[in-house]
């Protein structure tokens, strides 16, 4: 995790009150609501939440990449500095994925065709957005397979990603989300698909890449430990909204969510101390959510009157960070680091 405090800049990506449905058998479902956060430049921000929260599908609709039908954004802003990324054309979106921003997604190898050598899928990533000759677009996928740690570079790059173990297959990926120095990178769970020592392997990496190239990382992730080292900031979704925004040590210090508090009840952090609570229940259907305040049929302090009757917003703290909960203020949690 990043110690210092990142210095005020006007916010590289800006979302705001993103609208996500999605048509089913049953009308349509939204499956994001009022979603609204920002990533500054240089900033690694952690968009968190239990599966099925709309973590990946509002990471999807960033890169313009949710399928239409059955998805549709039906509301709010996705801004790339004074972009408005949803009000531009396809063929200016795709000058914009790969070159300004990139996306790393879980299965690296349902990422790269298979009848491609990895050096022609770098090729072709880089000569997509640069002016460059063949021969300079070789030269660079040699020089990102060695900035990602691929030994033998230039032998490598001629093989295929069925002859690449798991984790360079990810490295790989890495590569080509890179080669063009995107200002923004999105993660979607980098290292579910790894073994835990790869997955150490390529925080790492993340890590050593995102200071040497100043890039900003949202990274999308349901594991907290991951969070913890890698983020400045915490963004913690539930049931499609937004619930909880925090410096990440003040969030594992003392969350203001319920919710939050609950996700860090589950985090093994001592467990000769401290027994694992799991929250009760499950996500809501997106068909059927809650009114009033999502979460409180699993929250053991939900009041009838204060937390069922009428929506709750994502509003300001007196500490500063952004909360959706009705009691936050009244509400004290002691969190992992208390």
């Amino acid at each position: 995790m990043n110690s210092g405090r990142l210095e005020a800049r006007a916010p590289l990506l800006r979302v705001d009150g993103l609208e996500i449905q999605f048509a089913t058998a049953s009308g349509m479902a939204a499956v994001v609501e009022d979603v609204s956060f920002d990533v500054s430049p240089g900033e690694v921000v952690g968009l968190v939440g239990e599966s099925g929260c709309g973590k990946s599908v509002t990471s999807m609709a960033i890169m313009r990449l949710i399928a239409q039908p059955p998805g549709k954004i039906t509301a709010g802003k996705i801004a790339l500095d004074d972009l408005d990324l949803l009000a531009i054309s396809e063929r200016e979106m795709q000058e914009v994925r790969g070159n300004r921003i990139a996306m790393v997604f879980q299965e690296p190898m349902t990422s790269l065709d298979p009848a491609f050598t990895v050096g022609e899928q770098i090729v072709a990533a880089y000569r997509r957005h640069r002016k460059v000759t063949r021969r300079e677009a070789w030269d660079r996928a040699v020089e990102m397979l060695d900035l990602v740690g691929i030994p033998n570079a230039r032998q490598r790059i001629r093989e295929y990603p069925h002859m690449f173990s798991g984790g360079m297959r990810q490295r790989v990926v890495i590569a080509i989300a890179l080669v063009c120095e995107p200002d923004l990178l999105i993660a979607d769970e980098p290292t579910t698909a790894l073994d835990v020592t790869i997955q150490a392997q390529i925080l790492d990496l993340l890590r050593e890449l995102q200071a040497k190239m100043g890039m900003a990382i949202l990274l999308v992730t349901h594991d907290l430990g991951v969070v913890n080292e890698m983020c400045d900031r915490v963004v913690v979704m539930y049931a499609g909204q937004i619930v909880e925004v925090a410096p990440t040590a003040e969030f594992f210090g003392r969350p203001r969510h319920p919710y939050a508090d609950g996700l860090l009840g589950c985090l093994p952090s001592d467990v000769s101390k401290k027994m694992l609570t799991p929250i009760p229940g499950t996500v809501p259907n997106a068909l059927e959510m809650p009114f009033g305040c999502r979460f409180h049929p699993r929250c053991r302090f939900a009041d009838r009157e204060l937390c069922e009757i009428s929506p709750i917003d994502l509003a300001p703290l007196a500490d500063g960070r952004l909360c959706r909960c009705a009691k936050a203020e009244d509400l004290i949690f002691t969190g992992v680091l208390g």
